[in-house]
């Protein structure tokens, strides 16, 4: 799927806008929304924005992201406030759950804003929220400041680029950018799964 994000949402035509924000949205708020690729859907959008202006707008879609982002967080607020106890006791979610409660430990409230960079803590990480009932307020603010660095961040790097390639290198350089910034989005889990590895041989 992320390979095919330049095509996937340049064949989309004006559903693209939507496609985007739904995305964003699942991931940001929804359980089911952990495997999602916000990060490269994001630097794509704002690298078509550039380069196929006609199909999107650069600022109507950052600000749909944007929105879509900090209203998906709540929504998981919400959710792991009202059913958030109950997530613990299943799979696959209690993993998920149980690794962004350790992220939380470490980072404090500032998680849901460092969270939006790490894929699944990203999703799981306004749950947490709730769960551990932070007050709402504490918890918008950091929304606001999270999703708008997260989605202006992401979605402006990838319209800069476009912008900064000439039109006969795009297709030699675009797919490995998407491909290298899956991979810098996937350490940190990566380097969580070697720590539990050795925790559990120690």
């Amino acid at each position: 799927m992320h390979f095919n994000l330049p095509q996937l949402l340049e064949s989309l035509g004006s559903l693209a806008y939507f496609v985007v924000w739904g995305i964003i949205f699942a991931e940001s708020g929804l359980f089911i929304g952990f495997f999602l690729p916000g990060d490269s859907l994001l630097f794509t959008a704002g690298f078509i924005a550039y380069t196929k202006p006609e199909l999107m707008n650069i600022w109507v879609l950052i600000f749909g992201a944007f929105v879509c982002a900090v209203i998906g967080d709540n929504v998981g607020y919400f959710s792991g406030h009202k059913f958030g106890r109950k997530l613990f006791q299943k799979e696959p979610y209690k993993k998920h759950l149980v690794k962004t409660q350790d992220f939380y430990e470490k980072h404090g409230k500032k998680t849901i804003v460092l969270a939006r960079f790490v894929p699944i803590v990203r999703t799981f990480a306004p749950i947490i929220a709730g769960v551990g009932a932070m007050h709402y307020r504490t918890f918008m603010f950091y929304n606001l400041i999270g999703g708008f660095i997260w989605t202006f961040g992401i979605t402006l790097l990838g319209y800069f680029l476009g912008k900064s390639l000439p039109a006969e290198q795009v297709d030699k350089y675009l797919l490995p950018i998407i491909g290298l910034i899956i991979l810098v989005s996937l350490i940190p889990s990566i380097i969580h799964i070697i720590q539990e590895s050795r925790g559990r041989k120690d």
